[in-house]
């Protein structure tokens, strides 16, 4: 199996230029900006959105074996948003996600074998098998960490913002988050202290339409846009399925952040195929409008139609990717199945901090 630095996107965006070299117009798909899009860094997005949705559908095959322990939320159906926002960071930049967070993680570059390892609770996991689905990090990578607290990532992020700010390093922090996270007051006072110490920060809501198994017209008041321009934070909501409307949008918000002018928030909608944990029955939606999110709503479906109507690239090639990508997640499986438990030894290390 490939080397896992290789299964992530390793900062793209920084490498734009590189990739252009060379190119011809037929090369290059636009955005609304005409900011060019090449053809590598588009193969590499589909790999990325296609790693994202074949690592979650094998897991939920996994989870059904009983051999992964502790629970698992899966993130299929949002790749999109994940992906043409991490696709404008670097290794400098740090991420902080949710309990739904291994989409995130790969978006981010953190390796598919040692992610996989850590779900299975194998000793050759991200944390070494102590911190499971819903703890995984890569400090390495720029990821703090998947939270199992709703709400929970944004106040990290401040801290790393500030420290980004104070030792002059040139990143940014973003907080991914759900519109359940939107109710909880660590998020709201996120906003105002990134806000009022103009922190280089970007806030991503994922908005799916659904806390947990409750509809956000039940449970969340007013404008989600309104409440966060509200602490005269710009920003703007996106088509959360459309990578190619994520990541010009994630392009100006992170471009802002890192140019010294504060925070930024952006609002993706997109849904979620599955239900809020493995094993969810999932009955608070109708089976209509769960196979109507797979056939309209797909993101996958969405950039192959575009990149294929434009001629930029063909299906073979993206095929190619598909029975790649599906190698890497067979590969990760079968590692992680015959990697080792941690050992009785390890369960007091990593728990406190020394600075001795």
């Amino acid at each position: 199996m490939a080397n896992d630095e290789q299964h992530g996107p390793g900062g793209m965006g920084s490498q734009q230029s590189d990739d252009s070299a060379g190119l011809t117009q037929g090369d290059i798909l636009f955005d609304r900006h005409g900011m060019q899009l090449p053809r590598q860094e588009l193969i590499q997005a589909y790999r990325t959105m296609r790693l994202i949705r074949t690592f979650e559908d094998r897991l939920a095959q996994e989870v059904d074996t009983g051999d992964v322990p502790g629970t698992v939320h899966l993130y299929a159906g949002q790749e999109a948003s994940a992906t043409g926002v991490c696709m404008h960071l670097t290794d400098r930049d740090f991420i902080s996600s949710t309990h739904r967070g291994h989409g995130h993680a790969i978006a981010k570059g953190v390796g598919i074998d040692g992610m996989m390892a850590e779900i299975f609770g194998r000793a050759t996991g991200t944390c070494r098998g102590k911190g499971g689905s819903m703890h995984i990090a890569d400090l390495d990578h720029g990821m703090l960490g998947a939270n199992g607290i709703v709400g929970g990532g944004p106040p990290l992020v401040c801290g790393a913002a500030l420290t980004a700010k104070t030792l002059a390093t040139g990143g940014i922090a973003l907080a991914f988050f759900g519109d359940g996270a939107f109710n909880q007051g660590t998020t709201a006072e996120s906003f105002n202290l990134a806000m009022v110490w103009k922190l280089p920060a970007v806030f991503v809501c994922e908005d799916n339409g659904v806390g947990e198994a409750t509809s956000s017209e039940f449970a969340l008041a007013g404008d989600i846009m309104a409440r966060a321009t509200a602490y005269g934070m710009p920003g703007q909501s996106v088509d959360g399925t459309d990578f190619f409307a994520v990541h010009d949008a994630a392009r100006t918000a992170i471009a802002h952040a890192r140019s010294g002018k504060g925070p930024y928030f952006l609002h993706t909608k997109a849904p979620r195929y599955y239900g809020h944990y493995a094993g969810d029955p999932d009955l608070y939606r109708s089976a209509e409008e769960k196979d109507a999110m797979r056939q309209q709503q797909d993101c996958l479906k969405i950039f192959r139609a575009k990149v294929l109507g434009a001629g930029l690239l063909d299906a073979q090639r993206l095929d190619a990717v598909d029975a790649e990508v599906a190698g890497i997640i067979d590969a990760a499986v079968a590692a992680a199945r015959a990697a080792p438990s941690p050992d009785a030894s390890e369960l007091s290390t990593d728990v406190y901090v020394r600075y001795a």
